[in-house]
């Protein structure tokens, strides 16, 4: 046994949550960001604006989805070159078998065969014949072989979310709209999350609720210690920024996510906000304005997961860009805003805990 534990040590193989869990979902997420969601964008530019050019790259970036996960994957796990580059066709694979679950499917996959790849790296003299036919020979069966179960599995479970929001859109409002909104702020990757569970339609609207409530929340509500820079660094970059003071003093937490319980079921029950784009947008929030614009290519081209589930292109109406300015920026800011003077007076938040790292 330990010589094993040193053989794994040696190969840098770490089997942990953190590395699975945070590491390789995390990286899988910048691929998917960097192939689907910019490829979707892209993509519906180019069609509003009858530009085939833009049409035809968005086109490209989005093919390429299983590949940019799979090898985003395998550099978080610190794959060597000859693994890396083998895992664009074990993503290909995982994502095409695994339907609608392909992310779910490509995250397992990808893992497996990155970690068997690694293992047999280098460790022969035909390692260049060698680390990739073990990498690309074990990922792609077992693409063949579990894929579809898992995109069935995951497609399935992103269904009850979605009719369990439609039946119940108050207390699901509330339950998607803080969860999402949590998970987007810990150090894992709630884009990932959505996108693994085909997250879309009133169940997307709140989660897109739940992450706007943590950005500009604690954008807002950290101004007075962080400025313009804080402001603009939360709001649309990331709330993860304030995990360490969340760990110093968890109350903290207590506005932004009261904000998204209360914006999460306006969105579902008083303005019907879909997200229909792409499922990845659901858990961006306002990073990038990835959310809004999720909500907006959904409105005009829907995608594929949202037309399965009965999705349908609209032409947005004053009340929907109402809805979506008040969920995503308006509420969230005053909401979070109002809460932390709250807690600011009974001294559950002090001068100086909102502060952002150096």
């Amino acid at each position: 046994m330990e010589g094993f534990k040193s053989f794994l040590k040696r190969k840098n193989i770490e089997i942990s949550a953190k590395r699975y869990g945070i590491d390789a979902l995390g990286a899988m997420a910048q691929g998917l960001f960097c192939s689907l969601l910019i490829g979707t964008i892209i993509k519906t530019l180019g069609q509003q604006l009858s530009i085939q050019y833009l049409i035809d790259i968005g086109a490209y970036a989005m093919a390429v989805s299983g590949p940019a996960m799979a090898v985003a994957i395998g550099y978080a796990l610190k794959a060597d070159p000859m693994v890396l580059f083998s895992l664009a066709a074990v993503g290909w694979a995982a994502n095409a078998e695994g339907g609608a679950g392909g992310p779910l499917a490509v995250l397992i996959i990808a893992i497996i065969a990155a970690e068997c790849g690694k293992m047999v790296s280098k460790e022969t003299k035909v390692d260049i014949l060698v680390t990739p036919g073990v990498t690309i020979l074990i990922g792609v069966a077992l693409a063949k072989l579990i894929a579809p179960p898992i995109g069935t599995a995951a497609s399935a479970f992103g269904l009850v979310i979605d009719n369990a929001t439609k039946l119940q859109p108050f207390w699901m409002g509330i339950a998607v709209s803080v969860l999402v909104g949590i998970a987007l702020t810990l150090p894992i990757s709630s884009a990932a999350i959505c996108s693994v569970l085909g997250l879309t339609g009133l169940a997307g609207g709140a989660a897109v609720a739940g992450c706007c409530a943590q950005m500009v929340g604690f954008a807002v509500m950290s101004f007075k210690e962080n400025r313009w820079g804080g402001l603009v660094s939360q709001g649309l970059g990331t709330s993860m920024l304030q995990m360490p003071n969340i760990v110093k003093n968890p109350r903290i937490w207590i506005p932004p996510t009261l904000a998204s319980a209360i914006t999460g079921p306006i969105a579902t029950c008083v303005f019907g906000l879909e997200m229909n784009g792409a499922p990845i947008n659901s858990g961006m929030g306002t990073c990038g304005l990835c959310g809004q614009i999720g909500v907006w290519t959904g409105w005009l081209a829907p995608s594929e997961e949202a037309l399965a589930r009965g999705a349908a292109a609209i032409v947005p109406t004053g009340f929907d860009w109402l809805g979506l300015i008040l969920i995503c920026f308006v509420l969230p800011a005053i909401l979070s805003w109002v809460f932390c003077q709250i807690l600011r007076k009974t001294g559950w938040i002090r001068e100086g805990d909102l502060t952002l790292p150096q």
